[in-house]
């Protein structure tokens, strides 16, 4: 795996080519409470989601990833942990829960809720590609 990457550092050297980014898309379905990534327009993974509950909103539209913490949490919602926050408008995040029973169903105030492997795996994307070469993409 070192190997592969020492030979793209060096094959783009030699070519005169910069390496080129991957494009991350997070595209969570509200209505189907689910979550699906693809890199370089390949689909990679598929999770369930919780987002927002009767009484509160999950925005809708198409957003670049803003700040980013592997542990933070909630000043709004009782110190409530949110392990690997991905902000993406506000307040709103994608984030791990400890709620995983939750899971495919609305049970949030508006943050999309994910199994904190999950979180973590999409972090660790997001970080490795750029948060310029991302997007989170939310539909009804």
């Amino acid at each position: 795996m070192l190997s592969a990457f020492f030979l793209t550092v060096f094959l783009s050297l030699v070519s005169l080519q910069p390496a080129r980014a991957g494009t991350v898309i997070a595209r969570i379905d509200l209505s189907e409470q689910k979550m699906v990534v693809y890199v370089n327009g390949r689909r990679l993974q598929s999770w369930p989601v919780s987002t927002a509950r009767r009484g509160y909103r999950t925005p809708t539209g198409t957003f670049r990833p803003g700040r980013m913490h592997r542990r933070y949490f909630s000043k709004k919602y009782h110190n409530s942990p949110m392990p690997w926050s991905v902000f993406f408008y506000g307040g709103y995040a994608i984030h791990g829960t400890d709620a995983v029973r939750s899971l495919g169903r609305p049970a949030s105030h508006g943050c999309i809720r994910l199994h904190p492997a999950n979180a973590r795996h999409l972090y660790s994307l997001i970080q490795q590609h750029g948060k310029k070469n991302a997007r989170i993409v939310i539909t009804r």
